[in-house]
């Protein structure tokens, strides 16, 4: 029987792609330019499977016009590319890469946080054109890290890991705020305090953002919390774009409303607001939190064996909506057969 025909959206480690090639027709794209949406449906429209790398969108208008979908491996942890909803609707398996990343991830907030409070690349710019002829007393000087009050908006893996750093390796007071609260035997364990979002805010001399993006959180920080902030404090998105108001921080930086900002995600990226591009106080990157060459490695491998499982066993390691898993479990090309006993229990 012919063997399931899948598409690799960007390109991948050489390795991983020869691991797929074993068991798919692997369609790779080369270009580190994007598909747009009109030839990311062309290409997928024969497609059994796709390995979506660099948040590609996956959608209702997608899935409509490719009905021969059965899974979308996400790249990353975040999934909100994907619309979950109308792929369980379609009975389209999507999973995700989450664990992998959580200690890599953790490591480049607390470098953000650490650059942004240090005012590390603003230095830097200063060193390289030339300015550095004098010694004042404050040139430069930031925000101390150590001994400060941490406040953490999204307590999952990746938050707990970075409140670990903060508490045993910086001696930090760690706030935070998420939708559902940690059990006490939890808050101690990870020696953090629970705080209203705005208490958090109006205490913190950092913000750290780890939490998902959705509908409801969407501009989480806003024009309103950023006014809550001390003027001294410093913000950190290391989470999703859309999570933060780029055009209101913006603002908040040129007044010097907050000391300055860390930003590895933007609300449209890979465009980022010119305003923000235009402010001395931010330190930017391009979503590289978890851009290690091990972690990276272990991403795609992860995607790769969840395309691997499902088509070859109907399971998966990282399920995103396992209820699809319950009644489509066995794939051989294009038709699904169920096999009960690897229905998941």
């Amino acid at each position: 029987m012919e063997r399931p025909h899948i598409l690799v959206t960007r390109p991948l480690f050489a390795q991983t792609l020869a691991r797929l090639s074993q068991h798919f027709r692997v369609d790779a794209h080369t270009e580190e330019r994007p598909l747009t949406k009109a030839t990311l449906i062309q290409r997928l429209q024969s497609k059994q499977g796709v390995l979506a790398v660099g948040g590609d969108r996956i959608d209702a208008e997608v899935l409509e016009a490719c009905p021969g979908l059965r899974i979308c491996a996400n790249f990353g942890v975040g999934y909100d590319n994907l619309d979950i909803e109308a792929m369980t609707r379609r009975g389209v398996l999507a999973t995700n890469a989450p664990d992998v990343l959580t200690e890599t991830t953790a490591d480049f907030a607390f470098a953000l946080l650490m650059a942004t409070a240090r005012r590390v690349t603003e230095s830097e710019r200063f060193v390289r054109t030339g300015q550095w002829n004098h010694g004042r007393y404050d040139l430069f000087a930031g925000c101390d890290v150590h001994g400060s009050t941490l406040g953490i908006i999204g307590l999952g893996r990746i938050g707990q890991a970075i409140a670990r750093r903060a508490v045993g390796g910086f001696d930090m007071r760690v706030l935070y705020h998420k939708r559902t609260r940690l059990s006490r035997e939890d808050e101690a364990r990870f020696s953090v305090t629970y705080a209203a979002k705005d208490e958090l805010l109006q205490a913190a001399d950092h913000v750290l953002l780890v939490l998902p993006f959705s509908a409801a959180t969407r501009h989480t920080i806003g024009e309103r919390e950023l006014s809550l902030m001390k003027a001294t404090a410093t913000l950190v998105n290391v989470a999703r774009g859309g999570i933060v108001d780029d055009e209101a921080l913006a603002r908040a930086l040129r007044d010097r409303r907050i000391a300055a900002a860390g930003l590895d995600v933007f609300e449209r990226e890979p465009n980022v607001h010119p305003d923000l591009l235009e402010a001395s106080n931010i330190v930017l990157t391009p979503h590289i939190a978890s851009a290690t060459i091990r972690t990276r490695r272990a991403m795609a491998e992860l995607a790769a064996e969840n395309l691997i499982a499902y088509f070859l066993r109907g399971v998966a390691s990282t399920p995103i909506n396992p209820e699809v898993l319950r009644s489509r479990v066995a794939v051989h090309g294009s038709t699904l057969r169920p096999h009960a006993g690897n229905l998941p229990r």
